[in-house]
């Protein structure tokens, strides 16, 4: 250990001359900041300025305890002034939890001098060395969690942060480690692993957070790929108080969440729709009194609330199982249902999808399928809504939605369609809206039969369904307006949907010649008669494709779009086939 740095570590322990700052994590579906992280700075200009170098010269001289510490109270100190609705993320070494220096210090009277309680605090397990001892540390660990705390598991994904933790310690919130995060945009085999993590997080009522997100496309990802939270030098770097997130932040997180490549049903049918607002019963309420609601009401399930938060779900099969035990009704009829209940319930938000929700409720345990679903607006307590009344729910959107499907190529129809556009049109972001028509087909009907022509509109919705979800898996929509009229929808650049249009004539114009006999493949054109009965030469069936680009809510109705992009068609059909013409808005 260097003898300046140990000098220097002591100087700041002596002088408590620690600074600390915050960074927010932010909700990235609702653009709320949720929490602020404290992070702690060595003194401005020191050696031991940057934390890395700070906590590993404590490591060095036996004094992490110490300063660890310092940090927390020093945190806490600045923290007075946190709304109430915020939570305080406190990194804490899992050692430290057993010390009884540390549970002496985070009673609630010493958070109450600090104008907060236990409720905001949210301890993030930083796990600089391995649990050797789980059972001991889950006994530490549940003395906080019942007192209120709640926990966090950082870094996952690297170090010792691995699946045992995660099992062990079952967190409140999972913190995905930058390194997983890190251009996650161009890493199919992180996104894979993200997806895993966020199915993980829905079907176990964990949230996940992802840290470290320095690039918009890095967001674009997380948002695509449904991860709750996220906190990073994108967002907002750490500041000296608790920041707002900017403005254009906040434009730009809405904007991503539009809805935009979910069925048309999904856009209008949110899980809000259908949940009824049925009372909440706080966590004192005695088991007794709620087993007597249950017999006088037709209801088979309650949410328990603490300060209007969801904290948990009692069904009544499961109420009545317990009591039905040997000594179920002396030991728990009158004390509090909180002992009783499901503390890890489902909990959605109010616009979530509906169809997303059956997912999320079927992929619970099989002894919870048919628990209530918990439903929060603006995070506190809307309703419930039931299993049945899902999936009867959600079986009438797919029946709906089957309905306007195109019969021969099954993509959505023309009312999909409008709706799609319509939905496009309320929103402020750019879109490249593509009408793709082929040429000469109604030559090729003639002379091949219909049989042949819905082999080539097989293989051109396949086609370019294909290359739209491969391009565009997130922001993109696919759809048959009808006969050999195509229509996509793309969120990229301009340039990235010039190219897009160059490889899918590219691909056609090779590929539809399997459709031809060799005569006609060789000749490159077609005899046939045209309108009028006379003969005439025609070319082969090629593709044309006719563009908008830009930010559509400039249009009126989806049929002043539909016009627009009519008048750009004629002209793309004049340069003759395999041509595009995408027009920029701007």
């Amino acid at each position: 250990m260097n003898i300046d740095l140990e000098v220097e570590l002591a100087k700041i322990l002596e002088n408590k001359d620690i600074t600390t700052v915050f960074q927010p994590i932010v909700n990235l579906k609702t653009a709320e900041i949720i929490g602020y992280e404290a992070l702690s700075r060595g003194p401005l200009g020191s050696p031991l300025h940057l934390p890395d170098r700070l906590f590993k010269a404590a490591d060095n001289c036996n004094k992490s305890w110490e300063l660890e510490s310092l940090c927390r109270i020093k945190a806490i100190e600045k923290s007075s002034g946190l709304a109430k609705d915020k939570y305080l993320f406190l990194n804490v070494d899992p050692q430290i939890f057993k010390d009884e220096k540390f549970k002496k210090g985070f009673t609630k009277e010493f958070l109450a001098t600090h104008n907060m309680s236990p409720d905001s605090i949210i301890f993030e397990i930083t796990e600089k060395t391995a649990i050797e001892d789980y059972q001991s540390f889950k006994i530490a660990l549940n003395n906080y969690v019942n007192q209120g705390y709640k926990i966090a598991i950082d870094d996952t994904g690297a170090g010792y942060s691995g699946l045992k933790t995660l099992a062990e310690t079952k967190p409140h919130y999972i913190k995905i480690d930058m390194d997983l995060v890190r251009d996650i945009d161009k890493d199919s085999f992180k996104q894979a692993i993200m997806k895993t993590f966020v199915s993980l997080a829905n079907s176990t009522n964990m949230k996940l957070i992802a840290e470290g997100i320095e690039t918009e496309e890095e967001l674009i990802t997380l948002i695509n790929l449904g991860v709750y939270a996220g906190q990073g030098f994108f967002l907002l770097k750490p500041a000296g108080t608790f920041l707002g997130l900017p403005e254009d932040i906040k434009c730009l997180l809405i904007q991503l969440n539009r809805p935009f490549s979910k069925k048309p049903n999904d856009f209008q049918t949110h899980i809000g729709a259908i949940t009824l607002k049925d009372i909440a019963f706080p966590s004192t309420t005695l088991s007794k009194d709620l087993k007597i609601f249950f017999h006088e009401k037709s209801v088979t399930g309650v949410c328990i609330v603490e300060n209007d938060h969801p904290v948990g779900l009692v069904m009544k099969y499961c109420l009545d199982s317990v009591l039905a035990t040997q000594y179920g009704i002396a030991v728990f009829s009158k004390r509090p249902i909180s002992l009783v209940m499901d503390t890890s319930p489902l909990i959605v938000d109010y616009y979530t999808a509906v169809s997303d929700v059956s997912k999320f409720a079927m992929e619970r345990a099989p002894e919870q399928i048919y628990d209530y679903v918990i439903v929060t607006k603006d995070s506190k307590y809307y309703g419930v809504v039931s299993i049945k009344t899902l999936l009867q729910h959600t079986t009438m959107l797919e029946r709906n939605y089957a309905r306007e499907l195109n019969p021969l190529t099954g993509l959505p129809g023309n009312s999909i369609i409008e709706n799609t556009i319509s939905d496009i049109l309320e929103y402020n972001y750019e879109v490249c809206l593509l009408y793709l028509d082929l040429d000469n087909f109604k030559v090729y009907n003639d002379n091949y039969g219909f049989e042949n022509g819905d082999k080539i509109l097989k293989y051109s919705a396949n086609l370019i369904q294909n290359k739209v979800k491969s391009e565009f898996p997130f922001n993109s929509f696919v759809g048959h307006i009808g006969g050999d009229d195509f229509v996509c929808m793309l969120e990229a650049s301009y340039e990235r949907c010039q190219g897009f249009c160059t490889e899918i004539i590219g691909d056609f114009n090779k590929e539809v010649l399997e459709f031809f006999n060799e005569e006609d493949r060789s000749k490159g054109y077609i005899e046939s008669l045209d309108r009028k009965g006379n003969k005439d030469i025609f070319n082969l069936t090629s593709i044309s494709i006719a563009g908008l680009y830009g930010n559509l809510k400039k249009f009126k109705s989806p049929e002043e779009v539909a016009q627009t992009i009519s008048r750009i068609k004629k002209d793309v059909k004049k340069k003759g086939g395999n041509n595009f013409i995408i027009i920029s808005l701007k």
